[in-house]
């Protein structure tokens, strides 16, 4: 059998087709394209992926004497109609004006996906004794303040193409809040997965949405819950804290998740524990955004560190020149002198504040390197987990809504 003829392109024969295309264009009617935004497909994009969200505050709840529920919903005389969906896990970063400061924060979303979609977000808030975000919010947000957040981002979600059948959630303190919106997923049918939460708090008291909790433990099949206490023990509660004997008690045979999200001391202490589990590294996973970061404490920071240098601001046209704390991110310390820099994640990950490296030497720890290895190639940094070395000149892009 005879094999078929191949044609063999030439790609100069493509040249030939740009007069004919011309005349066409030529010959075509005058009229108005339409809108972008008439097209379906852009319009879904625009609602699941919007650049900001304008919300408003629209109830407040006290948990207690330091923490807040903070009910957001759309905000259309604003521009926002609906809110955005999201995944149980993903987060808010929220845009706060402090005096001359321009910063941003990532909030996990508490509330359910089923929740968005019945017209509020919740953010649960807790007082943090440095914290200048969480203590603005508490102490000025009230019902009717406006917010700008962005779409709901972060990757803390399950993937049953990654991730096991039954996930063991271990968190800490305020650390819960993604957890909660796990949770009512799951009893939502939202989420196919069994799910255990290991909660360590020091008090029942202090434990966040305690009584959510134990009621989705009697009413839901596929969520067990199980608080541990450090300091205050209670019958029926476990005693001490989140350890690997704890962990094998509660985790189903074969093979499980670990999600994890807490203070940056529970990180030191549980991923210790779970080293010795002997679990496959894609079952592991962290959400640790927020700038938890002493380059100090790292093995490899160097010894011979100024106090401070000066780093160079370039955006937009303009030009900063601003004094940079050898331990403190070059991205808080933008914010402190009142530049909008662009951030999300403030962990590394995200890649939203992505700059570029123009002349200097900075420190990022391995643990929270999230860069591309043509960022590296190229000389792209994240303001938000680099920490100066000598002067430094970045161009860093500017915030656009």
């Amino acid at each position: 059998m005879a094999r078929p003829k191949l044609w063999k392109l030439n790609p100069m024969d493509f040249t030939k087709m740009t007069p004919a295309r011309n005349e066409k264009i030529a010959a075509a009617p005058a009229q108005k394209l339409p809108e972008a935004d008439s097209y379906h497909p852009n319009r879904i994009a625009n609602a699941l992926h919007p650049k900001v969200q304008y919300l408003k505050v629209a109830k407040i709840v006290e948990r207690d004497e330091f923490t807040k529920s903070f009910y957001l919903s759309a905000d259309p005389d604003r521009g926002t109609e609906s809110l955005a969906w999201f995944n149980a896990g993903q987060y808010l970063s929220i845009r706060l004006k402090i005096g001359n400061m321009n910063i941003s924060r990532p909030y996990s979303l508490a509330s359910s996906p089923r929740e968005a979609l019945e017209g509020h977000y919740m953010l649960t808030i807790r007082r943090v004794d440095d914290g200048i975000a969480s203590q603005f919010m508490l102490d000025n947000w009230q019902v009717g303040t406006e917010v700008i957040a962005s779409e709901p981002l972060g990757v803390f979600t399950y993937e049953p193409l990654r991730d096991a059948k039954t996930i063991l959630c271990l968190s800490g303190g305020s650390g819960v809040t993604p957890f909660r919106s796990l949770a009512k997923a799951v009893a939502d049918g939202d989420e196919d997965a069994n799910m255990i939460l290991l909660y360590g708090s020091r008090s029942v008291e202090e434990a966040l949405f305690n009584d959510e909790f134990e009621e989705l433990d009697r009413t839901c099949p596929n969520f067990k819950y199980v608080n541990v206490l450090s300091d205050v023990p209670a019958e029926g509660k476990e005693s001490g804290f989140i350890t690997a004997d704890l962990i094998r008690k509660y985790a189903p045979e074969g093979e499980y998740s670990i999600f994890i999200c807490g203070p940056a001391a529970m990180y030191e202490f549980v991923d210790k524990e779970i080293a010795t589990l002997g679990l496959r590294r894609k079952f592991i996973r962290h959400e640790m955004f927020g700038e938890y970061f002493n380059p100090a404490k790292e093995a490899d920071y160097p010894a011979d560190v100024a106090p401070a240098y000066r780093l160079t601001v370039r955006m937009a046209g303009k030009e900063y020149s601003l004094t940079a704390p050898a331990n403190e991110s070059l991205l808080r310390t933008m914010e402190k002198n009142g530049i909008a820099a662009p951030a999300h994640c403030r962990s590394g990950e995200c890649g939203w504040c992505h700059s570029r490296l123009v002349s200097g030497e900075v420190y990022t720890p391995k643990s929270a390197d999230g860069r591309r290895e043509a960022d590296l190639i190229y000389g792209y940094i994240h303001p938000c987990c680099a920490f100066p070395l000598s002067d430094v000149v970045i161009d860093v892009p500017p915030v656009v809504d």
